[in-house]
């Protein structure tokens, strides 16, 4: 009998340490909320040092501003989307008045929180991630660049 429940009880230790693991592995696969904010200030430095078309450019094509489910997007304060590292549909399109699946009017918050606070993290809506094309809540830090803003959302699974 003892035996059998050392074998039942190191078969639970082991199950529960592969959860673990896998858990770990999961959270490992997203980004986090001081990577976005580190890629954010990143993307700044980028638009001072080449200009917008060619930070536009990089930011929706290029690859070194995206990282798992982390990437830039780069708006006007008029909510024009100048570039967008998870959906390039959504490039030259004005979103102004776009809400979230549950109604929230998410954008203008993106907008308002740039023009009036220059820099800092969004309250929660829900927005596709391009990693498991699920509609996720998301949180975004945004900075202020000039007439414009780029963001870069967390998503929480």
């Amino acid at each position: 009998m003892r035996s059998f429940s050392n074998c039942v009880s190191r078969f639970f230790v082991v199950v529960t340490m592969g959860l673990v693991l896998v858990g770990g592995a999961q959270a490992a696969d997203q980004g986090t909320a001081p990577e976005a904010e580190a890629m954010a200030k990143r993307a700044v430095a980028y638009i001072k040092a080449n200009g917008t078309e060619k930070a536009a450019e990089e930011f929706t094509n290029g690859k070194s501003f995206k990282d798992r489910d982390l990437y830039i997007a780069y708006t006007e304060l008029t909510g024009k989307v100048l570039a967008h590292g998870g959906n390039p549909k959504l490039v030259g399109k004005n979103l102004t008045g776009l809400k979230d699946s549950d109604g929230n009017p998410f954008f203008q918050m993106l907008v308002d929180l740039a023009k009036n606070k220059g820099q800092g993290w969004s309250g929660s809506y829900r927005f596709l991630n391009p990693v498991t094309q699920k509609i996720e809540a998301k949180t975004m830090y945004v900075e202020r660049v000039a007439d414009s803003y780029v963001g870069v959302g967390v998503y929480k699974h």
